[in-house]
């Protein structure tokens, strides 16, 4: 494939970072930005800037026009994520509702589900969360224990979740419950469209080791949902879960980006750093593992750029997206890491007393290892690997 920019893809880019130049919140381009820390200000600060996102046209580009979309190219798609990543723009509040919950939803759901919900996903207008892990499941799906029970037209829902991010702001849930307890693992799993505000759910915030306000425990008291809300056929939502997974692998996939721009400014800090009045950049070791980062940060975008190839042939994410999300989510935990190593004994210092970036480093670094996490652990992607792409046999623990 040949990945350079054509003319009207260029145009393109600048019609984007034009815009950008002209909507960014002042001073954000300069790293001068009052932007409040106030969690609940920060939250009405991430909805302006998903709905302005929306009004210009490029809250999610590769949506269908009637949906709100651009209908993206490939390249333009590619373009999108470079020039994210150079302006570091704000995160996407919605990113759970935008990247998994539409597109699936478009694939699956009903007529009645994407006339009342996917406009209000592109808007930010509501916040999804995704309803998945479980104490006493962890990343295996198919051991949840959270119930719903039939009662009439609607289901009667009790049980836990966690690591649930975005929790603390969703409108809605994307929610897997077991609906059928004496079915195979697989079967008897319905996934649900829940209302998260409403008397019978719970949040409650799990701050992170970084001291961010990611994730959250969602308790559900006898919460209640509908015949409506349910994607696809009742007891059948395993096939539902995977189709959301594909989406959600190859969103975290697209961090490539965002990796291949790190990795330009740890060459910056290798080069800035000294030892003995020499730049760490001539040091034969620092030289040695800097290659092999940038040898796996650029096979990982040709990778991911194959991979999104593939998606557009068949319309729909596949089981290569694990791919992706497991090089990218582990090569930035390493990559990161070195950038710690970098600073010597002064790299352990955190926040106001950090040597480089405003701490720039360290907060990245602690937030890398919620990356392996998320969208199912390593070894999920591993099994995934193995099994679907590779043609080996199951795991027979599972």
């Amino acid at each position: 494939m040949d990945f350079s920019f054509t003319t009207k893809e260029e145009k393109f880019r600048l019609e984007l970072r034009a815009w950008l130049e002209e909507n960014l919140p002042e001073g954000w381009l300069e790293g001068t930005s009052n932007v409040s820390k106030d969690e609940g200000e920060y939250a009405v600060f991430l909805r302006n800037w998903q709905r302005k996102l929306y009004e210009g046209g490029w809250a999610a580009i590769a949506w269908p026009k009637k949906y709100g979309g651009r209908e993206a190219t490939l390249m333009e798609e590619i373009v999108y994520q470079q020039e994210m990543v150079r302006v570091k723009a704000p995160a996407l509040v919605n990113y759970v509702g935008i990247h998994m919950v539409g597109p699936t939803l478009m694939q699956i759901g009903t007529d009645e589900q994407k006339s009342k919900y996917i406009q209000k996903i592109i808007t930010g207008e509501e916040v999804w969360c995704q309803g998945y892990s479980e104490p006493n499941a962890g990343s295996d799906l198919s051991a949840i224990q959270t119930s719903a029970v039939k009662d009439g037209d609607r289901w009667i829902i009790n049980g836990q979740k966690v690591w649930t991010s975005f929790g603390h702001l969703a409108d809605r849930c994307f929610l897997l419950a077991r609906t059928n307890r004496f079915d195979k693992k697989h079967k008897g799993i319905t996934v649900f469209l829940l209302d998260m505000n409403q008397p019978g759910v719970e949040t409650r915030p799990i701050i992170q080791m970084d001291g961010q306000h990611d994730f959250n425990e969602v308790y559900l008291n006898d919460a209640i949902a509908y015949d409506a809300e349910i994607v696809g056929e009742v007891d059948e939502g395993w096939k539902v879960t995977i189709a959301l997974l594909m989406h959600e692998r190859t969103g975290i996939g697209a961090q490539v980006f965002t990796l291949e721009q790190q990795f330009k400014e740890l060459v910056a800090l290798a080069k800035e750093l000294k030892e003995d009045d020499m730049p760490l950049m001539d040091n034969p070791l620092v030289r040695h593992t800097m290659v092999d980062l940038y040898t796996r940060t650029r096979g990982s975008l040709l990778n991911y750029y194959r991979n999104l190839t593939k998606t557009l042939k068949n319309g729909h994410p596949g089981a290569e997206g694990s791919m992706d999300k497991l090089m990218v989510s582990e090569l930035t935990k390493e990559l990161l890491s070195q950038s710690i190593s970098l600073q010597g004994h002064k790299g352990v210092l955190w926040k106001e007393d950090a040597i480089s970036s405003n701490s720039y480093w360290q907060d990245n670094y602690l937030y890398s290892f919620g990356q392996t996490i998320g969208g199912g652990t390593s070894e999920i992607q591993k099994n995934t690997i193995g099994e679907r792409i590779l043609g080996l046999p199951k795991d027979m623990g599972r």
